[in-house]
């Protein structure tokens, strides 16, 4: 069925070659793949690239050959061309190391969880406060999806009225040869503050709340005896400051049949209509992820997102960085959305199996 929605040209480079560089510290999570590849995307350069671990700065070299392998973290905060540190470091060094860039006059661009305790998320805001610099959150299952880009355009343009609440669901698969961190809630967060946390970015995003309160939050290990740390299970129910809700579900329970990591979803109820996004898979048919479906007053509706939107965060976040805007995201939005999950975290029942 044909449709009646225009939506946002693709986004174009936001700088020239040469014009802003960054530099990556820590690649403990492989996530600092896409972030690299999408500053690089929106025009920025890497120039340098930091990690204990010679194998993965080796790897990384390669990938991205305009990256200098630096011989401390000390060498990339020294270097004045140096406007942006990316980190993908273990959850709970991600802080440590955005505020040491932010004490050197940069800005930062941490990984999900962007932090796992109250005291690192009070000291990121003293910090960001006192200096104005920047501590971005690469909340990657919105702002690199262009399913999840292409949901937000038609909220925008009216497609289901006023969103009233967002349903999330993150299975992901363990797969084998995880890390010992993984594994050590001390130093992930637990489920909700790690993989939740990019579940309550999108319920803040999508209904336009600012604030909220988890009304209710489990976890569980229910299968991985073995690893008593890990939990396998996480959910969590959120009030909104603007009369919406969120649920999110998060598990580690992708069966090996699915050919993705995860069949992640999300839900969207509006007033006058409801997006379902099937981001990574479309199970059983040759459709590939990225798929939207729209229902709603008119009729309804499927839009394959891949090549509609591209990723413009990655753009807006270069040029808040030059221009000291906040186009990208917002910094209470970014925080806020970290505080839920520590509140879903902290707070949730344990569930014996």
């Amino acid at each position: 069925m044909s449709h009646p929605y225009t939506f946002d040209p693709l986004p174009q480079p936001a700088v020239a070659p040469g014009e802003f560089f960054f530099a990556a510290v820590g690649l403990d999570h492989g996530h600092i793949f896409g972030m690299t590849d999408g500053l690089i995307g929106a025009g920025a350069t890497v120039k340098w690239v930091f990690d204990e671990n010679p194998d993965r700065v080796a790897s990384f070299m390669q990938r991205y050959p305009t990256a200098r392998a630096a011989s401390s973290e000390q060498e990339v905060l020294d270097d004045p061309e140096v406007r942006l540190v990316a980190t993908a470091a273990v959850a709970s060094e991600r802080a440590p190391i955005g505020l040491r860039a932010i004490e050197a006059g940069k800005d930062a661009f941490v990984d999900k969880a962007p932090l796992t305790t109250f005291a690192q998320l009070e000291a990121v805001r003293e910090a960001t406060a006192r200096t104005g610099r920047k501590y971005a959150v690469y909340y990657g299952e919105r702002v690199h999806s262009e399913a999840a880009i292409l949901a937000g355009q038609l909220i925008e343009r009216g497609a289901i009225g006023t969103v009233l609440q967002v349903v999330c669901f993150g299975p992901h698969r363990i797969g084998g040869g995880r890390p010992d961190w993984f594994y050590d809630p001390e130093q992930y967060g637990g489920i909700l503050c790690d993989i939740g946390s990019h579940n309550f970015e999108q319920m803040l995003f999508y209904t336009g709340a600012t604030d909220g309160r988890v009304s209710t939050s489990t976890v569980a290990n229910y299968a991985h005896s073995d690893t008593p740390g890990l939990q396998d299970f996480g959910d969590a129910h959120v009030v909104l400051d603007n009369g919406t809700t969120g649920y999110v579900r998060v598990d580690w329970f992708t069966p090996d049949g699915l050919g993705v990591f995860g069949d992640g979803r999300t839900l969207l109820l509006g007033t006058d209509g409801y997006i379902e996004l099937r981001k990574y898979i479309d199970v059983a048919t040759d459709n590939g992820g990225g798929q939207v479906i729209l229902v709603n007053q008119e009729g309804q509706y499927r839009f394959d997102a891949n090549g509609m939107t591209g990723f413009p965060y990655f753009g807006q976040l270069i040029r808040d960085c030059i221009d000291r805007t906040e186009t990208s995201m917002t910094q209470a939005h970014a925080l806020k959305a970290a505080e839920l999950s520590l509140q879903a975290q902290g707070e949730a029942l344990v569930l014996a199996p």
